[in-house]
């Protein structure tokens, strides 16, 4: 089982034109999406509004696959992101997060789960953040794979913020770190360096992805780097997400765990499953990950 912790939003799509558009995500939500959909057993755990995008939303969780029981429906409005598109397809997010749902969640349950999954707004919107924060670190021997994907523009104190990736990257078996997550939380920092530095503070993989240039992977006793593959990119909406959620299912097809999580060879092959992934999120509009049956047949391990 793969449970996936934290915010489920609506994105409001900014369009160069300047039109909008009004789209169900959040970044632990679409990689929730992404599990179900390469038919891995996952559910998801977040707070969702009652009001009508929070219909939506746990609508579209249990078509694609994804188990609601540990949802938390919440009466204040759904949480909103503004993605502004520029020329590239390349989005720059505003949060509104004000007493509205995504925040609400103040319970994490993590019974009968082996892999366990967090990141972006959950590393800091309150009270959601000490609730995971206390599922990260109960102690247990489960995998956590932690996707940092930071908003420096929204984060209200930065070293509260720091000190609790501190606490938290010790307890992850994989890291999803980007350079631009890099430049701000090791300020000056070679990205490389500021990335094996994390491997000695705990943490057995990290994952370094650098856009079209590719993922870097680390472990302690090795690194490598993983090309991504060519695509006619539309837009990048949903593209690390679908890649976290490619990496899980993969992972967990393949019956690894937390040993693993220190073998170069297990987490290139993971990477190399991921970045195909998201290759296809890459050349759509929106969040839509692909199905298993829009993948090569020799996808799965």
């Amino acid at each position: 089982m793969i449970t996936v912790v934290g915010e489920a939003l609506v994105d409001l799509v900014v369009m160069p034109d300047g039109s909008v558009e009004a789209a169900i995500g959040g970044a632990p939500f679409n990689t929730a999406r992404a599990c179900g959909r390469l038919g891995a057993e996952v559910r998801f755990v977040g707070a969702i509004s009652v009001d009508r995008f929070g219909t939506l939303m746990a609508a579209q969780l249990e078509a694609d696959g994804v188990s609601t029981d540990a949802v938390v429906r919440v009466e204040v409005p759904t949480t909103l992101a503004a993605a502004e598109l520029d020329a590239e397809g390349v989005a720059t997010y505003r949060f509104y997060t004000e007493r509205t749902s995504a925040p609400a969640l103040e319970r994490v349950d993590v019974v009968e789960t082996d892999v366990l999954f967090t990141g972006g707004l959950g590393l800091w919107l309150e009270p959601m953040a000490a609730a995971v924060e206390r599922a990260v670190t109960d102690g247990d021997d489960r995998m956590v794979m932690i996707d940092v994907n930071c908003r420096p523009k929204i984060v209200p104190d930065r070293a509260q913020y720091v000190a609790r990736l501190d606490r938290l990257l010790p307890r992850a078996s994989i890291v999803k770190v980007s350079d631009e997550d890099l430049d701000y939380l090791r300020p000056g920092v070679d990205h490389v360096a500021a990335a094996r530095g994390m491997l000695t503070e705990g943490t057995s993989a990290v994952l370094l992805t650098r856009g079209g240039d590719g993922v870097q992977v680390l472990v302690g006793d090795g690194e490598a780097v993983v090309p991504v593959q060519p695509a006619d990119v539309v837009e990048t909406i949903g593209a690390g997400d679908s890649f976290s959620g490619g990496f899980l299912s993969w992972w967990a097809a393949s019956g690894f765990g937390v040993a693993e999580a220190s073998e170069l060879d297990a987490v290139v092959a993971a990477v190399q499953a991921a970045n195909a992934v998201a290759g296809v999120v890459v050349t759509r509009r929106g969040a839509d990950p692909p199905w298993r049956h829009e993948l090569p047949a020799d996808w799965s391990p």
